[in-house]
């Protein structure tokens, strides 16, 4: 009789780490001690196209844990993998390419893809160059845009090309890809190939032009607390809240899906 009640006791036990386990999903970076536990700071080096999503995550999470601080350093994928590489003390790295995360071998602990991302073209909203499509990019006298070869942005508009069957010469490959946007924002160029989500975040100063699926590319982001690094639990802290729902509805709704 005593065995069956101890059966029934250690039931009820591992049903109530369930059910915390499934209250905790939106955010794990909260449950049990943990939370209370957190101080400190973090820098955390990200892809410059996840400046809107990070941003509002960051505030949630600090909201969420009074004392921390995340200090977010936005710039092209392949620049901050190379500042990583150099000595960059940094505890997070959020990369919008599968690629640049892998470069770090060891330095990236348990990566994880955690969102996709699309292009699209930007044009000024009275579109001078009058485009209409990926083709009207290889039209002679449409100055465009793209990011460097070596950054994400770069590399999946080289893909459009390809997949278009389209030469295109532009006439600026720029550092990332809210420079490329910039450029378009200006009037610089007459259209530039951004990714979906830095379009919905330019609101009136651009227009979206859609490219059909079968045309284009796509690149897969992944995060992951860095080797060796300084407030670890911090760190693996705000990488479960960008995978948790919580972070993952604030990336969707800027335009990100899920990997």
């Amino acid at each position: 009789m005593k065995r069956i009640v101890c059966v029934v006791a250690l039931g009820a036990l591992a049903l109530a780490g369930c059910t915390s386990s499934a209250n905790g999903a939106g955010d794990p970076s909260t449950s049990g001690s943990r939370a209370a536990t957190l101080s400190g700071s973090i820098t955390v080096d990200a892809a410059s196209s996840l400046t809107e999503a990070f941003t509002s995550i960051e505030a949630s999470f600090e909201k969420a844990h009074p004392g921390t601080t995340v200090n977010i350093n936005y710039g092209a994928s392949s620049d901050l993998q190379t500042q990583i590489q150099q000595g960059a003390p940094v505890q997070v790295f959020a990369s919008a390419s599968e690629k640049n995360m892998t470069a770090l071998g060891p330095q990236a602990v348990k990566p994880t893809d955690f969102v996709k991302n699309t292009l699209e073209i930007a044009v000024p909203p009275n579109n001078p160059g009058n485009v209409t499509s990926v083709a009207d990019l290889a039209k002679p006298g449409v100055k465009v845009a793209v990011c460097e070869s070596a950054v994400p942005c770069g590399v999946v508009a080289a893909q459009v090309f390809t997949n278009a069957k389209i030469t295109v010469h532009p006439k600026a490959s720029l550092a990332d890809v809210k420079s490329t946007l910039a450029a378009v924002e200006s009037g610089e160029v007459d259209a530039g190939l951004v990714y979906v989500t830095d379009v919905r975040a330019a609101g009136d100063k651009v227009k979206g032009i859609t490219i059909p699926a079968d045309v284009n590319a796509s690149t897969t982001y992944a995060i992951s607390v860095l080797e060796g690094a300084q407030n670890a639990a911090l760190a693996q802290a705000f990488v479960d809240y960008v995978l948790s729902d919580a972070g993952q509805a604030v990336l969707t709704q800027d335009g990100f899906v899920l990997p």
